[in-house]
């Protein structure tokens, strides 16, 4: 357990998280802080160590098993044998239909709830806008970074795609490499540990799963893309695997079935994660008006207003508080043509939700654009950079 000397000063402190949630849940975040993913970062040192051979055995072994590698390196042999061990809750049904209520809503949603919901939230965190500031393309690397997010969003919500060697289990695993060599830049890069905990600790990822379940299930029900209770648990419990292949201690996860469960354990998240930061607002704002066209894919805003009303739908999305605080703008003007255009969304999709045969033949149209989605793209994600040999590593 980490000691109270030893727990990281802007992480709240070990006396008011005990004193707020009880020993067991201060001694489970205290670890949290200070442990990034020891399987990963061992992989990172041996390319460190070997490069391009330790990458060409690590990708061969995503795609095509921990048995079709050929001596592998040890890091990599227990990387592999981790992810292919699936935990009890894992079988068909899980893989191939837990997904399925993600799909309800077309992708223009996903993007703006991704956007303006779950990675505004992220980029709250100091320690994760501290990291991303230490890439050195905190504003021109955005756009990348939201098509990246949304491309490994899209292909890890495919159903059946998490199976060893499917494609959304392979980008799941660049993305967790990502952040293993983005742990190593930071370090090599003076981040300061004492202050935040370990770069991208456990906190950080169970933070962000949070902004990708929570946030963002929240988000999309305001724009009038309800989940019923069973969908919910049907896509938490989804998100339960995709934690373990991302390297995420399924202590603080595993067990959540609605948003009441996630709440409880994201406010202990939210009390170690430390006032934002200056970068903080920086990124949220580009990130809302790199997007901000998307609005108009779904609900007809007049040209002009799209940005103000991204703003406005933040808004709803965090509370005036949060984005007060983050010197984000009111967009008040717009606001007003949300509440309509959000009200015709939610009577559509509950009277389509009457149809069985047209919601099935709507679910199954998101789908197969998402498919197609996940295959198109002009060059490598960022994350693919992360384990392919033949890509430099950024």
């Amino acid at each position: 357990m980490v000691d109270a000397q030893s727990w990281p000063a802007r992480r709240s402190s070990a006396a008011a998280i005990r004193a707020q949630f009880g020993d067991g849940r201060a001694e489970l975040v205290g670890d949290a802080l200070v442990t990034g993913d020891p399987l990963a970062d061992a992989v990172v040192e041996e390319i460190h160590t070997d490069g391009r051979q330790v990458r060409a055995k690590l990708q061969h072994g995503i795609e095509h098993g921990l048995a079709a590698v050929d001596a592998p390196p040890p890091a990599v042999a227990a990387l592999l044998r981790q992810t292919e061990t699936a935990p009890s809750y894992v079988d068909d049904e899980l893989l191939d239909e837990a997904p399925l209520p993600y799909h309800n809503a077309p992708a223009p949603v996903h993007i703006i709830s991704l956007t303006a919901g779950a990675l505004v939230r992220t980029y709250q965190s100091p320690s994760i806008a501290t990291v991303l500031a230490m890439t050195g393309r905190l504003i021109d690397g955005v756009p990348r970074r939201l098509q990246d997010t949304g491309r490994w969003t899209t292909t890890a919500m495919l159903p059946g795609s998490l199976r060893p060697g499917g494609v959304g289990y392979v980008a799941t695993l660049q993305v967790r490499m990502m952040h293993a060599h983005m742990r190593r830049l930071a370090r090599t890069r003076g981040y300061d540990e004492p202050a935040y905990g370990a770069p991208i600790n456990q906190v950080d990822l169970i933070r962000t799963w949070m902004d990708f379940t929570l946030i963002s299930y929240r988000a999309e029900d305001i724009m009038g893309f309800a989940l019923t209770s069973a969908e919910l648990t049907s896509l938490y419990r989804y998100w339960w695997h995709l934690g373990h292949l991302l390297g995420i201690d399924g202590r603080l996860i595993e067990g959540i079935t609605d948003n009441e469960g996630a709440q409880r354990v994201d406010d202990l998240m939210q009390a170690v994660t430390g006032p934002p930061i200056v970068e903080t607002s920086t990124l949220a704002k580009a990130s809302i008006e790199t997007i901000a066209d998307t609005l108009n894919e779904f609900v007809r805003i007049p040209t002009g207003l799209a940005g103000q009303a991204l703003y406005a739908l933040a808004r709803r999305f965090h509370g005036h508080a949060a984005l007060d605080e983050l010197g984000l703008p009111r967009g008040a003007a717009a606001d007003a043509l949300l509440t309509p255009a959000f009200h015709a969304i939610r009577t559509r999709q509950a009277k389509l939700r009457r149809d069985p045969a047209a919601w099935a033949k709507a679910q199954q149209a998101n789908i197969d654009a998402a498919r197609e989605q996940a295959g198109v793209a002009d060059e490598p994600s960022g994350y693919e950079h992360a384990t392919k040999p033949e890509l430099e590593l950024t």
